[in-house]
C-alpha cells in the first residue's frame, strides 16, 4: 500500500489510518501508545512524537500487507502476534516501548530467510 494513502497534508491522519484499518482513533492511539489526546488535539497529532509512532505503525503493517493480503490481517498480525525472539511480544508492544526498529529487523530478517 502506499503511505499517503495514511496522511493527510503531508501528515499521518489518525482518522484515516482509523478508518483503512476499520478501527477507530482511539484504538490507534492505543497500539501506538499514546493518548487520546494525542490524536484529538491538532497541535499534538502535529508533534513530532504522534507523527513517528503513527508511521511506525504504518511502516510495519505497510510492509508485512503483502504476506498477509490486506492491511487488515496485517493490522491483526501487528496487534496480536507474538515475535520470537522477544519474550513473546507484539510488533505493537514494541512500538509502545520505542522499539519499532527492533521490528523492522526483525521483518527484514524474517523475509532474508533468517528465522528469529
Amino acid at each position: 500500500m502506499d503511505l499517503a494513502q495514511y496522511s493527510d497534508h503531508g501528515l499521518f491522519a489518525p482518522n484515516k489510518i482509523a478508518s483503512i484499518l476499520r478501527t477507530t482513533s482511539e484504538e490507534i492511539a492505543r497500539t501506538v501508545g499514546l493518548g487520546k489526546d494525542a490524536i484529538q488535539r491538532k497541535d499534538r497529532v502535529r508533534s513530532d512524537k504522534t507523527q513517528r509512532r503513527l508511521r511506525e505503525m504504518v511502516e510495519i503493517v505497510n510492509k508485512v500487507e503483502p504476506r498477509f493480503g490486506s492491511a487488515l490481517i496485517a493490522y491483526a498480525w501487528y496487534r496480536s502476534e507474538p515475535l520470537a525472539g522477544f519474550s513473546g511480544r507484539t510488533a505493537m508492544q514494541l512500538v509502545r516501548e520505542g522499539r519499532a526498529e527492533d521490528v523492522l529487523d526483525y521483518i527484514d530478517a524474517v523475509d532474508a530467510g533468517v528465522h528469529a
